[in-house]
């Protein structure tokens, strides 16, 4: 769509808007460019409905649903004498469909079988809205040859006051927030974090549905895995030098993970032999700790890309490698003994530790230079094994409140590839920026003090000083300082801090105590919350109509040793050794890409540079609140799913593999 069509669209949009305020319907909540199911067999077979119009009855109080297309033709011709079916619209080369009847088409698409209408009972309608037209103007498509019915009925800026009568009998003045919620949750647009479906499991059965692309992926990796590792319906068993190799990709929420998680849980449900890796100890971290597992428990399952320098002997049947973009070079470590640093490269690691391999990663996350994975290391890798991997990817991106526009605003502002930068709000991405460090953080803090899940992050732009002190006695040092405002990163320790106050760098995204800290992206990757601020630093700055990337320089006080920034920029140091000015500055971007993106409901930014500050202020515009900003007491109460509490440690969870089958429906998780 043209930047003049949206503005069109939009004007429309307002229209439609004004329109229900004046109707006292002002509650009524607009879903805009809606598919009617994200499960379609095919691309291009979902057709987007202009608005989708949400409420509750005022008669039967049940949900009640508008459909809208929405024109700005002024005038049109018939086509055919003997029906309506086709008009001519000036200015338009083909004949165009009667808008009734692509109302009719998306109406069934939502009430059918994929559709999020399916099995409910609702109140639902359609209309076409000419809000520029005459009723004489556009008489083909009122006559008695016009289709007719529910879902066709068409408005025009003639017989607008009945439009006003009508969205008050369709629509209630309250209960319109929470059926959109349920209706959202039906389009699979709310997912449930990543963390709390895990603690929701209990070790008990998979929370997750898997989607459209997704389905493809488990289904064929699976099926994959009964030619390799065998299965009962064999006449005879495979030769076990038989190996598969699975890539799948996909952006940041595309579900990589929940794809990773169930198809551990089906293999381990099948008896098979499966560890389920990743190159993040914060994920990992978060994982082991939010789901009450004792060490034992999360070293049986899980598992880190460095722990396979010795292969397992025999071979694992499975190995899911989760964040395999951030696979190293080769597996090396100063405070490793010598049996265990790695001799070949890591990704060989990897390979020679199980028969099946399934690796799940985004190349746009690579955040460090020495963060090596990517497709062509993959497949030359398992080329030079005789394997030829086989490829999938996930287009489909559910993060951020299922926001694709979002994803999508992030990578243009950032310069990752081409796009809008003009934020045009969705409904489903809440974006504003703070005009000082203090008014993020009192924002953040409101919402998770509220129930929220929140938490602040910041680019690497200040030095990062490790506890002082030994134990559980140590001190941080405010080393985050802009202004009068000092903050701490969060604990550079595998230990609590500040006799318990501080969790350690693992934890720092799930523990309570971690709002009182500042994260970055090696603590955030991987992770989501309700609400994220994000302190853009000095390390990547606008300059007119480029972004400018710095390394900063430091000075340290002789006496307590602490760092203070001289020279500002980025004090990541395995940055500052890039080979390259492009790799330095590709990593930058992609770790502002990675913190943009881990929000499900908000994003706050603040910048700590003037110029990159209005720059940002631009690209958002203003924030029009009306009682539309997501905090938690302007949620319905269907959306107010506070963070789930981490579960205990307790033994005896586990039933063992013979008592499940690879069939059983309630596969769990862990």
């Amino acid at each position: 769509m043209s930047r003049t069509e949206r503005e069109a669209w939009a004007e429309s949009l307002v229209q439609l808007a004004e329109d229900l305020v004046e109707a006292e319907r002002g509650n009524v909540e607009m879903i805009v460019e809606c598919a009617a199911t994200v499960d379609a067999p095919e691309k291009g077979q979902t057709p987007l409905i202009d608005a989708v119009l949400v409420g509750r009855h005022p008669e039967t109080h049940l949900p009640s649903f508008q459909l809208v297309e929405l024109k700005r033709w002024s005038s049109v011709t018939r086509v055919e004498a003997a029906t309506a079916e086709l008009v001519r619209v000036p200015g338009i080369g083909k004949p165009k469909r009667h808008p009734a009847l692509q109302l009719r088409n998306v109406f069934r698409m939502f009430a059918g079988e994929q559709g999020p209408l399916r099995g409910i009972t609702a109140e639902c309608g359609g209309f076409a809205y000419l809000h520029n037209a005459t009723e004489d103007s556009v008489r083909p498509l009122l006559d008695t040859l016009a289709p007719t019915g529910a879902y066709e009925r068409v408005y025009t800026h003639d017989n607008r006051d009945q439009l006003l009568k009508d969205m008050r009998g369709h629509f209630a003045e309250d209960g319109a927030a929470s059926e959109a919620e349920r209706l959202l949750a039906r389009m699979n647009l709310r997912n449930t974090p990543l963390l709390d479906a895990m603690i929701r499991s209990r070790g008990e059965d998979t929370v997750f549905t898997l989607r459209r692309e997704q389905q493809k992926v488990a289904a064929s990796v699976l099926e994959r895995a009964d030619r390799v590792l065998g299965s009962p319906g064999l006449s005879s068993p495979p030769s076990p030098d038989e190996r598969a190799v699975f890539i799948v990709t996909g952006g940041p929420g595309t579900g990589k993970s929940a794809v990773g998680l169930h198809l551990r849980a089906r293999f381990e449900a099948a008896g098979r032999t499966v560890k389920y890796a990743s190159g993040s100890r914060a994920f990992n971290g978060a994982l082991g700790e939010q789901v009450g597992y004792t060490k034992k428990e999360f070293k049986e399952r899980f598992s880190f890309f460095s722990d396979f320098v010795q292969p397992p002997e025999p071979p694992l049947d499975v190995l899911i490698c989760d964040e395999a973009h951030r696979m190293r070079e080769r597996t090396e470590d100063r405070f490793r003994r010598e049996e265990r640093m790695g001799t070949q490269p890591q990704v060989d690691d990897l390979l020679d530790a199980a028969r099946l391999t399934v690796f799940f990663l985004d190349e746009s996350q690579t955040v460090r230079p020495n963060e090596v994975g990517s497709v062509s290391l993959i497949e030359d890798a398992a080329e030079a094994r005789g394997i030829t991997p086989l490829p999938y990817r996930l287009r489909e991106e559910w993060r951020c409140g299922g926001s694709d526009a979002y994803i999508r605003w992030v990578r243009a502002v950032l310069g990752i590839e081409e796009g809008e930068t003009e934020w045009t709000p969705d409904g489903l991405m809440h974006v504003e920026v703070a005009d000082s460090p203090e008014e993020l953080e009192h924002i953040i803090r409101s919402e998770a003090e509220a129930g929220a899940t929140a938490r602040m992050v910041a680019g690497f732009c200040w030095p990062w000083t490790r506890p002082r002190g030994k134990g559980r006695s140590a001190r941080l040092e405010a080393d985050v300082r802009i202004g009068t405002w000092h903050r701490r990163w969060n604990a550079k320790s595998d230990h609590f801090c500040e006799d318990g106050a501080v969790p350690p760098s693992t934890i720092w995204s799930v523990h309570p105590s971690g709002i009182d800290q500042i994260g970055c992206v090696y603590t955030a990757q991987g992770l989501e919350w309700d609400w994220c601020g994000v302190i853009l630093g000095a390390d990547m700055v606008r300059r007119g109509d480029r972004w400018v990337f710095r390394k900063g320089q430091w000075s340290q006080d002789p006496e307590t040793k602490v760092r203070r920034v001289k020279v500002p920029g980025s004090f990541d140091m395995k940055l500052r050794e890039s080979k390259t000015e492009a790799d330095f500055e590709r990593s930058v971007r992609h770790a502002y890409h990675v913190l943009m993106t881990r929000a499900s409901r908000a994003t706050v930014l603040y910048s700590t540079d003037e110029e990159t500050q209005r720059y940002l202020k631009s690209c958002v515009g203003e924030v029009e609140i009306h009682g539309l900003r997501p905090t938690w007491e302007n949620l319905p109460e269907e959306a107010r799913k506070a963070h789930l509490p981490r579960p205990g440690r307790r033994a005896g969870r586990r039933r063992t593999a013979k008592a499940r089958s690879a069939n059983d429906t309630d596969l769990r998780l862990f």
